[in-house]
């Protein structure tokens, strides 16, 4: 995971990587935010109590500054060894739904898409955290 505390993330559709995605013209803008580019690898399936494990690292991070937005973004490009769509789009979900479930607000990105990018970002060390889990 590539974790960023912003001060704003823009993002907008630009074109799809995955066939059997729905079509999707999103543009949206999220400010004070965690945004999570999250690479789910071929040996997360098997990992016990990965989700509790994500959720703890987002909610430590956002907490620092007292955010309460998070932004999950898949980003397959952290590692060669990559997990099924299926199992990264579940994972994100299951992700959002426990977020939203503790009183965050929580975006996605189109997942299965390619997105251009705006990201503002606090210059502090916490503005950029790295996490393997």
């Amino acid at each position: 995971m590539l974790l960023f505390q912003a001060k704003k993330f823009t993002w907008k559709s630009f074109s799809k990587t995955l066939d059997d995605v729905p079509e999707q013209d999103v543009e949206e803008t999220v400010s004070d935010a965690v945004i999570v580019f999250l690479h789910a690898e071929a040996e997360d399936e098997a990992k016990p109590k990965l989700e509790t494990k994500v959720v703890k690292n987002i909610k430590w991070l956002a907490n620092k500054r007292d955010f309460k937005n998070i932004v999950l973004h898949s980003f397959t490009h952290l590692s060669a060894s990559t997990a099924s769509a299926e199992f990264a789009q579940t994972l994100l979900d299951n992700l959002d739904e426990r977020l939203v479930n503790t009183g965050y607000q929580v975006w996605q990105t189109p997942f299965g898409y390619f997105c251009e990018w705006d990201l503002s970002v606090y210059g502090d060390s916490l503005g950029k955290v790295f996490k393997e889990i």
